[in-house]
């Protein structure tokens, strides 16, 4: 399966009231390379939207403003979503990201693999598998794996991550 910025048609309006129609459930939704869902034709009034998948391992890393290696799973970059987006974050041993906030993304973090110490303002606790951290917007963080093997976490953002949302504060 192609991913959606492979299949990239700047023309396709889906947006348009014209183009999304009446919708029959009984039909499959076809995809085009609009960014945005696209529905069937004929039917019951209801949006339907393409069933978007995309691969860890397929995913680009870059690393963010912080120094965390990420890999964006989903965003309003390569998605139909537009209010929040979902990353892989990285680290290795003895790594840390730098001290920052987010001035209107509050933020999840989701440990999968290995383990680390999550401050938040002057708080710090031990992370480990299977512990989810809120951090709201304003709210200085910074993440040390203090583990042995790689660190691995989910990052979920409402609004979607920006570098331009990113303070480093040290």
């Amino acid at each position: 399966m192609q991913s959606r910025s492979a299949q990239n048609n700047p023309e396709a309006d889906a947006n348009s009231l014209e183009a999304l129609g009446d919708l029959d459930l009984r039909q499959p939704a076809r995809r085009t390379g609009s960014r945005h869902p696209v529905l069937a034709s004929g039917g019951t009034g209801f949006k339907v939207c393409p069933v978007e998948v995309f691969n860890l391992d397929a995913q680009p890393a870059f690393t963010t403003k912080d120094g965390s290696e990420i890999r964006e799973l989903l965003s309003h970059r390569n998605s139909a979503l537009r209010n929040q987006s979902l990353a892989e974050a990285r680290l290795q041993p003895g790594q840390s990201t730098d001290e920052h906030y987010h001035a209107k993304s509050e933020e999840i973090y989701y440990i999968t693999h290995g383990s680390g110490r999550m401050r938040i303002g002057t708080e710090l606790r031990e992370v480990s598998v299977g512990d989810a951290v809120a951090i709201p917007p304003g709210q200085r963080h910074k993440l040390w794996n203090t583990g042995p093997e790689l660190l691995r976490l989910l990052c979920c953002c409402a609004p979607a991550y920006e570098h331009g949302d990113t303070i480093i504060t040290e």
